[in-house]
């Protein structure tokens, strides 16, 4: 029979928003994975790195959604099975998605991605291979 607790479990804040686990009810996720995913990028860096190794032609003025929010909420969404463009209709309005993004607001949609996605050139893939090797020689550099 499993233990279950009534204790809060405390993930810190964000903005004015306080993030808990109170096994209450309210607004829903059934991605509590992601608060995890955020920590570990946070620590590794992956999402900034992603971001720094790919220009940004848009203009300043009219983002909404920053590249590297962007960068973390598709990668956080590939981690927990939502690989279609499609599923960030809903994960945009997910209140834990924007919590692990950094964002209190509605995040980038799937137009938005299919336009991020699509711009995409041989030479950011280069780049993005890069970060990802960077990280795997720094993970073995580490041990």
């Amino acid at each position: 029979m499993p233990k279950c607790t009534q204790d809060k479990i405390d993930f810190g804040r964000l903005g004015r928003r306080r993030i808990e686990a109170d096994f209450s009810g309210g607004d829903l996720s059934s991605d509590g994975g992601l608060l995890l995913l955020r920590q570990v990028d946070e620590h590794l860096g992956l999402s900034r790195a992603a971001a720094a190794a790919i220009p940004d032609p848009r203009d300043p003025e009219r983002i909404r959604h920053g590249l590297r929010q962007m960068l973390a909420q598709r990668l956080y969404g590939l981690c927990c099975g939502y690989e279609d463009l499609n599923d960030h209709k809903a994960l945009r309005d997910d209140l834990l998605m924007q919590t692990a993004v950094g964002r209190d607001e509605a995040l980038a949609s799937a137009p938005t991605f299919s336009r991020l996605e699509n711009r995409a050139t041989r030479a950011q893939a280069v780049a993005l291979h890069r970060v990802l090797l960077d990280q795997f020689v720094a993970s073995c550099v580490l041990r």
